[in-house]
């Protein structure tokens, strides 16, 4: 019965998406409880925006989504150097993110490093106006390397699950 149910759990690809979803909510959520001091609030969305359903692509696709995170963070860290925050530079870093990401071949994720450049130029509450896109670099970067670690984690022991149920042979083992 309960081999059933791992066979079960491993071959679905919403259940795989869920258990990984789980895991880097409660690795974001205890980030942001441990260290309240700092927003890692945005860790935990970065957890999220990273993390890919199990399948023949999800190792590339999180490495695609890791990779506009740290794009669009590091666009909004090099537009705060350049200027406080205003809509033109607002507008500017949304400009260059899409080029940017155009240029590293991940338009399919540009949304994601919009987002990530937004959440490092957008104003905090609760830290200095300086720091703050600091800060929140640094909180993306820990989202997406944790969201990163998640992925690849689950998807070697699903592998090896996967492999000890006999559900996929050695040859069609492919990396995911």
């Amino acid at each position: 019965m309960l081999h059933k149910f791992i066979k079960q759990l491993i071959a679905s690809q919403l259940a795989v998406y869920i258990i990984r979803c789980v895991i880097g909510f409660l690795i974001g959520y205890w980030l942001m409880h441990r260290f309240p001091e700092y927003e890692l609030f945005w860790s935990l969305l970065s957890i999220i925006l990273v993390i890919s359903p199990e399948g023949k692509d999800s190792r590339r696709l999180t490495g695609e989504r890791v990779k506009s995170n740290l794009i669009g963070s590091s666009v909004g860290l090099l537009c705060h150097f350049i200027h406080p925050t205003n809509i033109f530079m607002l507008v500017t870093g949304i400009i260059l993110t899409s080029i940017i990401c155009h240029f590293f071949k991940v338009m399919n994720m540009s949304r994601v490093a919009i987002v990530a450049f937004l959440i490092v130029m957008l104003q905090s509450h609760t830290l200095n106006e300086n720091t703050a896109p600091v800060f929140r670099f640094a909180t993306v970067t820990v989202g997406c390397l944790t969201g990163f670690a998640v992925t690849v984690a689950t998807s070697v022991i699903i592998q090896k699950l996967r492999k000890h149920y006999g559900m996929i042979s050695v040859s069609s083992s492919g990396k995911n």
